[in-house]
């Protein structure tokens, strides 16, 4: 049997216990990212970017220069009961809606999310999405006639879109579906133009 001095036993197992300690260390901050979730690095990430977003795969994460947090990619569903809001004609219309939206998986959009959303609960991501839509819809109803939003409901819903989607991506959320339920005044001005249509009709 070969004898070894003790030294060069201190040293193979120091080494063996590096190697162990630099595999464990890769293996502890080597962190995967499931398809429903986007992994925010933030840090020292290189590029122009205050973040390093990846949707899916994983990253090395290098200790004190860098940490991480996860971003879900999960639809947020938001009612929406409008009421009192005026048409061109300063007539109060009612539009309960349901809008789900999520956060976008676009570079920019992923970087607004970054910036904007990060730590934040589920609930108060859902209170800023539903204030940007409240506002939206306002601004929307405010410049179309009750006529025409009763008589075109497929153009007035094209216009919300139209107007929410860059003011949502502000924050790093995109419009998925929108669902309204209703439209109504207290005037009753919606429902004489319906009687007045199917009293022509007959």
């Amino acid at each position: 049997m070969l004898d070894l001095p003790l030294w060069s036993i201190l040293a193979v197992l120091f080494g063996s216990a590096l190697i162990v300690g630099f595999v464990s260390m890769v293996v502890k901050r080597y962190k995967r990212c499931p398809a429903n979730r986007v992994l925010v690095i933030s840090g020292r990430v290189g590029g122009d970017g205050v973040a390093r977003c990846i949707s899916g795969g994983g990253a090395f994460i290098w200790p004190v220069i860098q940490e991480y947090a996860y971003l879900s990619l999960e639809p947020i569903q938001i009612e929406i009961p409008l009421r009192d809001a005026l048409s061109l004609e300063n007539i109060r219309v009612a539009v309960p809606s349901v809008f789900t939206v999520a956060i976008g998986t676009e570079s920019e959009v992923r970087q607004n999310a970054a910036i904007r959303l990060l730590g934040l609960p589920h609930d108060q991501i859902k209170r800023q999405a539903q204030d940007i839509i409240f506002g939206q819809m306002r601004q929307v109803i405010a410049s179309m006639g009750i006529e025409e939003i009763n008589r075109d409901r497929d153009g007035f819903l094209h216009k919300v879109q139209k107007s929410l989607e860059p003011e949502l991506k502000k924050i790093g959320l995109v419009l998925i579906n929108v669902n309204i339920t209703d439209i109504t005044d207290e005037s009753g001005y919606i429902d004489a133009i319906g009687q007045k249509a199917a009293s022509q009709a007959i």
